[in-house]
């Protein structure tokens, strides 16, 4: 079965809204390699629109242009894109397609699909949240800039069941980005105050 694995850049008070103000003074060649990487986790793009009509608008002009990122847009245009939309949608970016019938059930069964490695999600906070209330994400991939945005959509939103989750790597880059990758898990066992006094300090 593969992987649902999803990639953010994220604030430091969990906006995962980009906003390139506080995203780009952190770009380097650290964060550019850890993109690659997480790029490298499936051989299915899942998009929301919103997410889907960016990319659709940058990737193939930059493509087409033959600059330094050339290589990783063509990549992007070879992966299979599949685009989740209430409205019907023309697709103008080769491989694309717009997702069928409810989004658990529809990535339930792509995750058994053969010759799906793994679906990758990048950006696309609504569609993350879905997923996770699923538990159908099976990674979190968080790029963590050194900045409180005070504003815009966070990654997590209100719920009453909180998500467990383990560290599986982290790594801290010279522009303060914290790379950060967890993995979901079952709720620890109850602990009580009792239990834990004593391990305070003295």
């Amino acid at each position: 079965m593969a992987k649902v694995v999803s990639t953010l850049f994220i604030t430091a008070d969990g906006v995962a809204e980009i906003d390139f103000a506080w995203h780009f003074p952190s770009f380097d060649e650290n964060m550019g390699r850890a993109v690659g990487e997480d790029y490298e986790q499936g051989n299915v793009l899942l998009l929301g629109r919103g997410t889907y009509d960016s990319f659709a608008g940058a990737w193939p002009d930059r493509e087409a242009a033959g600059g330094e990122d050339a290589t990783f847009a063509a990549r992007l245009g070879d992966t299979r894109k599949v685009v989740v939309s209430r409205s019907p949608l023309e697709f103008t970016w080769r491989g694309s397609e717009q997702l069928r019938g409810d989004l658990v059930e529809a990535v339930t069964a792509l995750k058994d699909e053969p010759g799906v490695t793994g679906v990758l999600i990048p950006g696309s906070i609504s569609i993350v949240q879905q997923l996770l209330a699923a538990g159908l994400v099976d990674e979190l991939r968080l790029l963590v800039h050194p900045v409180a945005a005070r504003k815009g959509q966070k990654l997590f939103d209100d719920g009453a069941v909180p998500y467990h989750l383990k560290v599986t790597a982290t790594e801290v880059f010279p522009t303060g980005v914290i790379r950060v990758i967890y993995a979901p898990v079952e709720a620890p066992a109850p602990v009580s105050y009792e239990q834990v006094t004593g391990q305070g300090p003295e």
